[in-house]
């Protein structure tokens, strides 16, 4: 039993064969999925697909570098989407200073509205940071996003970042990166990362695990993610699909396992 921490169903790669994607994801094993938001005009797609299945649930939240709907969500508006009985998180939310050139402050006040919204709403937080891990961290103290914990996802960074973001109560989640043969030096943290604070997802449509590199990715494929961290740690994968969904459902705490 495997679950997939951080997916987007609503992706137009996977909504078009949503009944396939879920279909292969079951013979997978893979028995749960939370979807994230990552945009308010995307929403109520994303709420639409989490309300379809008793096994799905999602986020509400707007992506770091994400400016499509040319406004700003307020933690008033957050707190609203929140409500709804499938929102289990808030996010994807956090800093991604990858692409953008520029002022970044828009980036930071954003994170720091989500943040603000999962303490109002006592919901954990979903972070993205990309280009980013010290003014992420930091605006996560400032902010006090311990009050309500949550995932670091897709985790690219070092075992420092890993620790600080445990030390604020935060778990690791690791995607079909941890494959690659040229990540190395997050194959080392998926060893140092302790199993009780550990998460997997594939982060799908896309980053999708050897031996699918290229192709689109698909809740399914996270058992791949899951072979591997099994393999460098030298345990039984089934040691680490029981600790990775205990895991999942203590952080999701309104996430009711079907």
């Amino acid at each position: 039993m495997l679950v997939d921490s951080h997916c987007h169903l609503d992706f137009p790669e996977l909504k078009a064969d949503l009944e396939g994607v879920l279909a292969r994801m079951s013979e997978a094993a893979v028995t749960h999925a939370l979807t994230i938001s990552t945009t308010l005009e995307t929403f109520p797609a994303v709420r639409e697909v989490a309300g379809a299945r008793a096994n799905l649930w999602c986020s509400a939240g707007v992506h770091p570098d994400e400016r499509r709907d040319g406004r700003e969500v307020s933690e008033d508006e957050l707190v609203r989407m929140a409500q709804d009985a499938k929102v289990v998180a808030i996010g994807e939310t956090g800093l991604d200073y990858y692409r953008v050139e520029g002022d970044t402050e828009w980036q930071r006040a954003r994170f720091r509205t989500h943040i603000r919204a999962a303490r109002r709403t006592g919901k954990p937080l979903v972070i993205h940071t990309r280009a980013a891990a010290e003014d992420t961290l930091a605006i996560m103290r400032e902010e006090r996003a311990r009050e309500v914990g949550g995932v670091m996802h897709c985790f690219t960074e070092t075992w420092e970042v890993a620790q600080a973001a445990m030390e604020l109560g935060f778990h690791i989640s690791f995607s079909g990166i941890v494959t690659f043969k040229n990540a190395q030096a997050l194959k080392d943290v998926a060893v140092r990362v302790p199993l009780e604070r550990m998460l997997v997802e594939t982060d799908s449509p896309y980053l999708a695990p050897v031996p699918h590199r290229g192709k689109t990715n698909e809740p399914a494929f996270v058992r791949h993610v899951a072979d591997e961290v099994a393999r460098l740690r030298g345990v039984a994968v089934e040691e680490v699909a029981r600790a990775t969904t205990a895991n999942f459902f203590r952080l999701f705490r309104d996430a009711r396992p079907s």
